[in-house]
């Protein structure tokens, strides 16, 4: 028999509770967060008070209410003194990004790479660097309370070890542990799958915010694919659930990185297309924005390529749709471009192949966060410790500046 929670440990939790209110919301009245929590002023004054004493919120008075009485006191998030470093890194690019308190993205940065092997140490070290700016540049008064990375293939998120990432020839890095040392901040590095975690930022703050089935496909030189069932990110059993572009959509099709060939990532991603298109660009935005202009332009083979593409992509969103009956499907990254140029052809295959009880109330929809989705994901992942125990995680030493 468990014992009852101690008054620390419930103020702990009351604090948590109330700083990831006003951490997905932004300004919320104290009448809303008693309401909400289901506790009485006096408690709210007591946890604001302590919250503010620590630098993560601020309180003012509301603007005019248009009502008799004394106004409720606002909470709000301090983005200008409590932040994390969120890193990405894609097949082709990494970025980094400060984000305040509340989500806010208050300065970002973005590299191209050549495709192919990197090399960890050196992409480490690139990292450190964009972070080591990144902290730089705030404020001197701000705290840095975490670090938090997206990654382009299967990661073990208990100690951020990449286990297989195809497309950059990883297999069993210590990436998270290898970054930690580099930066020598003080604060565990925390890495996750970059489609899994721009899942977690559609459902806090994109176009899933309040739906419970959600599907997140990101798209670069890879596609991933990140699944919430009933509120909940589907890991699987070892955490790596959600490689959905390794899905085989077209049998002894196009070979793909991880070795098999027809995967959903080597028909309908960046290198599907530009093979489609019959060009050489290398892989990247810009090579997938130049093929969707010259399609809108009245170019054939663009178009074709688009087309051919789509059919792909909705052989997987149906597939996907069947076995999962999400409210809605969100095309990210890359995808979301393609997504646009060739949504005819998805739909279609969609009402072909998709079960018609499931297919039915399916909403398809591009991100709302668009190329910040996964930096978001990745910022959400390293204010995890700051949003389960907010008194203690400020208390670290300050981030060593660059």
């Amino acid at each position: 028999m468990r014992a009852a929670p101690s008054p620390e440990e419930i103020r702990t939790r009351n604090l948590a509770a109330l700083l990831r209110h006003v951490h997905r919301d932004g300004a919320v009245s104290r009448a809303a967060l008693a309401e909400r929590m289901g506790l009485n002023r006096s408690t709210i004054l007591a946890l604001t008070t302590d919250l503010a004493a620590a630098g993560l919120v601020s309180e003012e008075l509301p603007g005019q209410t248009g009502r008799a009485g004394r106004p409720s006191l606002v909470v709000r998030p301090r983005a200008d003194r409590v932040y994390v470093v969120a890193l990405d890194v894609g097949a082709d690019r990494l970025a980094a990004a400060r984000v305040g308190l509340g989500g806010s993205v208050l300065e970002r940065t973005e590299t191209a790479r050549p495709g192919g092997a990197f090399d960890p140490d050196e992409v480490i070290a690139a990292l450190a660097a964009m972070a080591r700016a990144m902290i730089a540049t705030a404020a001197p008064d701000a705290r840095c309370v975490g670090v938090g990375v997206a990654f382009c293939g299967m990661v073990r998120e208990e100690d951020g070890v990449v286990r297989y990432g195809p497309n950059l020839g990883w297999v069993d890095v210590a990436f998270g542990a290898e970054l930690t040392r580099e930066l020598d901040l003080g604060l565990r590095v925390a890495v996750g799958n970059n489609a899994n975690l721009g899942a977690l930022a559609e459902r806090e703050r994109g176009v899933c915010v309040g739906l419970a089935n959600s599907i997140y496909l990101h798209g670069d030189v890879g596609i991933g694919g990140g699944i919430i069932v009933n509120g909940e990110l589907l890991g699987g059993d070892g955490g790596y659930g959600g490689e959905v572009g390794h899905m085989i959509v077209n049998p002894g099709g196009r070979p793909c990185a991880c070795g098999s060939r027809g995967c959903l990532e080597a028909e309908a991603g960046e290198l599907g297309l530009i093979a489609a298109a019959g060009r050489s660009d290398p892989p990247g935005q810009a090579a997938v924005d130049a093929i969707v202009e010259a399609a809108a332009r009245g170019d054939t083979t663009a178009r074709d390529a688009l087309r051919q593409v789509g059919e792909w992509l909705g052989y997987g969103v149906a597939n996907l749709v069947n076995v999962f009956n999400p409210s809605v499907v969100v095309f990210g990254g890359v995808l979301r471009e393609i997504y646009l140029a060739s949504a005819a052809q998805v739909r279609s295959r969609l009402a072909v192949n998709g079960l018609q009880a499931v297919r039915e109330r399916v909403r398809l929809r591009t991100s709302a966060l668009g190329g910040d989705a996964t930096l978001i994901g990745a910022a959400e992942l390293a204010f995890t410790d700051v949003l389960t125990d907010p008194l203690q995680t400020p208390a670290r030493p300050s981030a060593a500046r660059a």
